[in-house]
């Protein structure tokens, strides 16, 4: 699809190998993406298949959370590739028929970012009323925004990382009881990097989301990621050596390896940040959601959790997990 107009394709086609990405999913099947679709087009299917697959998560999550769908207090929608007014929150709701009086907050704009911006969010709906039933919801079609005339190095490297993905999660207030397996919000921290704007975002054009993608990313990660944690941590007392489980959104493989070299962590700490990756690629905000299902389902070791992730901005979000099998 691009070598016919982009002649370094060929060039750059070992990005594709390097990524250490090995299957991603699609909310169309492989052909459609050849096909010349409008803007229109796709953002009509991001809002079907937003809310076909969130509807999904939903039901899934109340089952597993063992409340009923109506204990539902607020809801908090994620997410950076479609827009939908009403908003995909209001879209849920009428769909499922949950409650008419739940508190609506659509976050859209923070990319990679938003899982762990949102997680944040939920806790502060939580910590603001003890009996609330949190919905979070992230949806990210990155597929869908692909735009298959941009012949760009930041749509070919974008098109090797992104793929699609959506992750339900409840967060309830302290008044309800814990389960047994008991994952705490302590706190969050966010920081926005001055001068940083043209790292990561959108170009928003007549054919749709132009992504923009900077080789300077894991360079900020070099230069700032170290000191950021330190500083977020010694707000809560404590320090790097105090964290057992490290929920990272992996970006790429890049990425991760400057998260390594910077913090100097002895182990494999962020092993199943490079699984998901590796089964699911970069799915924007959802993925560091899926890290943390991961470490729920394959276990954890007790002791506070660090879920941390970078996005537009340029931006980084922290939240603060106790976290007890």
């Amino acid at each position: 699809m691009f070598s016919v107009n982009f002649p370094q394709a060929a060039r750059l086609m070992p990005a594709f190998d390097n990524t250490g990405i090995v299957t991603r999913n699609f909310v169309k099947p492989l052909s459609y993406y050849a096909e010349t679709t409008t803007f229109k087009q796709r953002n009509d299917e991001y809002i079907r298949l937003s809310l076909q697959y969130s509807v999904e998560a939903v039901e899934a999550v109340v089952a597993k959370a063992g409340i009923n769908k109506t204990d539902i207090t607020d809801i908090i929608f994620i997410s950076t590739t479609g827009l939908a007014t009403p908003s995909m929150d209001a879209l849920i709701i009428n769909q499922m028929q949950l409650n008419q009086n739940i508190n609506r907050t659509p976050v859209w704009g923070l990319g990679c970012a938003g899982g762990v911006s949102g997680m944040a969010k939920a806790d502060m709906a939580a910590r603001a009323n003890p009996d609330a039933v949190v919905l979070l919801v992230a949806v990210e079609l990155c597929s869908l925004t692909l735009i298959k005339s941009d012949y760009s190095k930041s749509n070919f490297i974008g098109s090797s990382l992104f793929s699609d993905g959506v992750v339900a999660c409840i967060v309830k207030g302290d008044n309800h009881p814990l389960p047994k397996q008991q994952v705490q919000l302590k706190a969050a921290g966010s920081k926005l990097y001055y001068e940083s704007l043209e790292v990561m975002g959108w170009d928003f054009r007549e054919d749709g989301f132009k992504v923009v993608f900077s080789k300077d990313i894991p360079t900020f990660i070099h230069e700032n990621i170290s000191a950021d944690i330190d500083a977020f941590l010694a707000k809560q007392g404590l320090q790097l050596s105090d964290i057992k489980n490290f929920i990272f959104h992996p970006g790429g493989k890049k990425v991760l390896d400057a998260y390594i070299d910077a913090l100097q962590i002895a182990g494999d700490f962020l092993k199943n940040t490079r699984e998901v990756m590796n089964d699911y690629g970069n799915m924007s905000s959802v993925t560091v959601l899926y890290v943390l299902e991961k470490f729920l389902a394959t276990g954890f070791i007790d002791g506070y959790g660090l879920m941390l992730a970078m996005g537009p901005g340029f931006s980084s979000e922290m939240v603060l997990l106790d976290m007890k099998n």
